[in-house]
C-alpha cells in the first residue's frame, strides 16, 4: 500500500454499517477499510454523475439528426450546380 499523509478526523456510523465493516475487514484495520469502501463510494458516484453527463449531452441527437439532414441536403445541392 502506498504511502499516504492522514488525517485524523472523528465520523458517526451507524451501528449496522460499523458492524460490516468489522466482519469484512478482514487482517486490514477498520480504518483502511473505511477509507477502502469511501473510494470505491467516490469513484462510483464519479462514474455515475459522468454517464449522466453523457446520457444528458446525447439525449438531443433528434434535433442534431435535422440540421445534418438540412446540411447534407445544402451540400448536395452546392455539388449539384454546374
Amino acid at each position: 500500500m502506498r504511502s499516504a499523509v492522514r488525517k485524523t478526523r472523528s465520523f458517526s456510523l451507524d451501528q449496522n454499517v460499523l458492524s460490516e465493516v468489522e466482519r469484512t475487514k478482514g487482517s486490514n484495520s477498520a480504518s483502511e477499510r473505511v477509507n477502502q469502501l469511501l473510494k470505491y463510494a467516490l469513484e462510483t458516484e464519479r462514474k455515475a454523475s459522468l454517464y449522466q453527463e453523457a446520457a444528458q449531452f446525447f439525449s438531443s441527437a433528434p434535433e442534431d439528426r435535422q440540421e445534418r439532414r438540412a446540411f447534407h441536403k445544402a451540400g448536395l445541392k452546392s455539388w449539384s450546380r454546374p
